[in-house]
């Protein structure tokens, strides 16, 4: 998985490539918690992630575990079809603010 970070104004923006899954969840679980709560605005564009499994959920449902923890934002963008079709199916379209693409998302947290 490629994990690339950028600052756009106050908001951390964070692009994952790449699949999802038990391989490559522990990329993401390094990133994602430190970020949620050292920055008050996160966008996690998953534009880039064909597939997502339930270790995949699992590093997400952690982020945002983390950011609520410290009172931040997190808001996953770019979810392709057969991603938002797990979401959906797992109840987390409840739990997570899902935006179109990365700049739709950055601009609900601007």
């Amino acid at each position: 998985m490629d994990i690339r970070e950028e600052m756009r104004g106050d908001v951390m923006l964070i692009r994952a490539a790449g699949r999802l899954d038990s391989g490559s969840a522990g990329e993401l679980e390094a990133v994602l918690p430190v970020r949620t709560q050292a920055h008050p605005k996160v966008v996690l564009d998953l534009a880039e992630t064909p597939y997502v499994s339930s270790a995949g959920l699992r590093v997400l449902l952690i982020g945002a575990k983390a950011a609520r923890a410290a009172g931040h934002k997190l808001v996953l963008a770019g979810l392709s079809p057969s991603v938002r079709e797990v979401f959906d199916i797992s109840g987390f379209t409840t739990i997570f603010a899902i935006e179109a693409d990365a700049d739709s998302a950055v601009a609900t947290l601007s």
